[in-house]
């Protein structure tokens, strides 16, 4: 159950994308991609998401919308040109501070999903959580701070 006043964020790791394309951001999901993200998507269809924040990458961008489908179109979707897998960390905390909602899903790339889960649980940027294609964490706390979110869950795809 989520404390009053708390926040959940959710860190979604797009799912498996094609080794090729002109570019890493033009780099779309496989099938296998498309799959795994709607294993993922099942564990969000009960939570009352308010905003998707998703890299501007294609394979981001792909994996939110089959999440977005899932989730009967009911959230709110927004692209953000800080969520790419070379983002500063703290660049994404400061964001999420700003942003007035109580429970989010951000759609991104590693290394920098598992900079932010180990600057969000432990406080510490140095020890990044492994996160593969599609895998789903869970924090919750007082604010989007270093070291003040919990880590409720973590799910790797199959």
């Amino acid at each position: 159950m989520t404390a009053p006043g708390a926040k959940t964020i959710w860190i979604l790791r797009h799912g498996e994308a094609a080794n090729t394309a002109p570019t890493d951001a033009s780099r779309a999901l496989t099938q296998a991609g498309r799959e795994q993200v709607l294993r993922s998507a099942v564990h969000l269809m009960s939570e009352p998401l308010e905003l998707m924040l998703v890299s501007p990458y294609v394979r981001a961008q792909q994996t939110a919308q089959l999440v977005y489908t899932a989730l009967g179109q009911r959230v709110e979707m927004r692209t953000a040109a800080w969520l790419t897998p070379d983002s500063d960390p703290d660049q994404v905390l400061a964001e999420l501070d700003r942003a007035s909602v109580s429970n989010l899903l951000l759609v991104s790339h590693q290394p920098l999903v598992g900079m932010l889960l180990g600057l969000l649980d432990r406080g510490d940027r140095s020890s990044p959580y492994s996160m593969g294609t599609a895998s789903l964490a869970q924090l919750e706390g007082a604010a989007p701070l270093p070291g003040l979110m919990t880590l409720r869950s973590l799910r790797h795809s199959h």
